[in-house]
């Protein structure tokens, strides 16, 4: 039988079937996840230098501003120690050319002269004064002038290096806006070289650190999930130290108690196959005996009149199990047939079943009122309370004595709370071993003794359950063993209730 939890396929049947599914292709490097990286990695870079790029070009503007009026500047001041001549008109258009400028005026002590001018604008539209200009004011002219320039007149002024006197000159922002674009176009080539090296640095960074060892992780998987019972197809986990390596060791982990867990339930359906083969022959030789045994009322000796009802009964439930185990075999367990039983007399047949050896040391206790009721399956509930006693019995019998010189006792005891019939078995023996309490009511994996298989715990638990009631090992300060059980009444419809009260 088996753990509630963990289910139940029809016996003979191979557990593993139904886990083969086809192994999905990986995708291409570049349509996978680290491709996706790489674009992103592009484009955030490109996100990064388009915010870069706002400040730099205002940078330049200002440095293109501030050469050309130093020009002019070097420009003015020799026109203007040649006072009071007046240059030639094609001296002027000579250095006003070489400026880059139309108009080009001085201002000192308070007064402003013409130095030279040609082709004065009817208008200026844009004003600079490159001494007052914010950063931000920088950048919001140079954005203007790069989208929105072209064709336009610009007054630029600033002082000469560290002077009173201001140099103030009148062009147009042609010559700065091609300037500013071909400035653009390097700087979008240089950012997207530097994206694209960066991203492809990150992208063999990651492929070597991350998306190697998923692969190899996936395939693992992929490869597992073919053949789950061949061993060698176990993942085997890299040597490094890392996240993805530990979780690798943990899958290798999982895996090899997949296998175990696969192994034994095949193992579980054979020998469910084999167990109700021999029940069904089992079945027919009991059912036999007990024809044999109720012959056994008619003798007349007081000898066998007394065990006779005894064999009948144990016959009985020999029988009772065998069908059960067909039935469970069929994936069918039967329902509980439940009715209100004395508990005290149906422990009773639980300590005459024990046969406890006077020799052997051990006391069986019960502290069971007479007319304590519990509506459940006799049958069922005598197997539950059995398992536990037997249990009890087992580890007290490969237990020293207890060291306050006290026999070995098992302790049955029970009491009713309202709608509730609580029952304790107690013993106090050595008590349950850590692993067994980690793998409590596990078939096969919760024995608390050498040879066991945890089956007794397991079948005491599905049959509690059955009845709607719970199984549980509770903590107690001394040495041993206690299993509580808790059974409650069925509900009981009002009609009912009414006729018989």
């Amino acid at each position: 039988m088996m753990n509630e939890a963990e289910g139940s396929a029809p016996l003979g049947t191979h557990p593993a079937e139904g886990l083969d599914m086809p192994l999905q292709p990986m995708p291409r490097r570049f349509r996978g996840l680290s491709g996706r990286l790489l674009w992103l990695t592009v484009m955030f870079v490109m996100f990064a230098e388009i915010l870069i790029f706002v400040p730099s070009i205002s940078v330049m503007r200002t440095t293109w501003l501030r050469d050309r009026l130093d020009t002019a500047a070097a420009a003015g001041i020799v026109i203007d120690g040649l006072q009071p001549a007046e240059l030639p008109r094609e001296v002027q258009q000579d250095t006003l050319l070489a400026t880059g400028t139309k108009v080009l005026a001085l201002r000192k002590d308070g007064t402003s002269r013409l130095l030279a001018a040609i082709d004065v604008p009817p208008q200026v539209d844009v004003q600079v004064d490159l001494a007052h200009e914010t950063p931000l004011s920088a950048m919001t002219n140079a954005l203007d002038t790069l989208i929105f320039g072209g064709g336009r007149a610009m007054r630029v002024y600033g002082p000469i290096n560290d002077t009173d006197m201001i140099i103030e000159l009148v062009m147009n922002d042609d010559t700065l806006r091609k300037a500013m674009i071909a400035f653009s176009r390097l700087m979008f080539v240089i950012s997207l070289l530097i994206s694209l090296v960066t991203a492809f640095l990150i992208y063999l960074a990651i492929n070597r650190m991350m998306i190697g060892p998923i692969r190899r992780l996936t395939h693992g998987m992929q490869v597992f999930s073919q053949h789950p019972e061949d061993p060698a197809r176990v993942f085997v986990p890299g040597r490094a130290k890392g996240e993805l390596e530990v979780a690798g060791h943990h899958l290798a982990a999982m895996q090899r108690q997949l296998q175990r867990t696969l192994k034994q339930q095949k193992n579980l359906a054979d020998l469910g196959l084999a167990v109700s083969k021999i029940n069904h022959d089992m079945r027919n030789i009991l059912a036999s005996a007990q024809l044999m045994s109720d012959r056994l009322v008619d003798v007349e000796d007081p000898m066998v009149r007394s065990f006779a009802p005894k064999l009948l009964r144990t016959i009985d439930r020999a029988v009772g199990y065998t069908n059960e185990v067909l039935a469970y075999g069929q994936a069918s367990e039967a329902a509980p047939r439940r009715r209100l039983l004395r508990l005290a007399g149906l422990c009773q047949d639980v300590r005459e079943i024990l046969a406890l050896d006077p020799d052997a040391g051990i006391e069986f206790v019960e502290q069971i009122d007479e007319t304590l009721e519990v509506d459940a399956d006799s049958e069922q509930l005598f197997r539950v309370i059995h398992n536990l006693c037997r249990n009890a019995v087992q580890a007290l019998m490969q237990a020293p004595l207890p060291e306050d010189g006290q026999p070995h006792r098992i302790f049955l005891s029970a009491q009713r709370v309202g709608s509730v019939v609580s029952i304790t078995v107690d013993d106090n023996g050595p008590g349950m071993p850590r692993k067994a309490r980690e793998n409590l009511f596990a078939a096969f994996r919760g024995s608390a003794r050498s040879g066991g298989t945890g089956l007794g715990l397991a079948i005491a638990r599905e049959l509690v359950l059955a009845h709607g009631g719970t199984i549980a090992l509770v903590e107690k300060p001394g040495p041993g063993t206690l299993f509580r059980i808790e059974i409650p009444d069925r509900p009981v419809a009002l009609d009912a209730y009414r006729v018989r009260a």
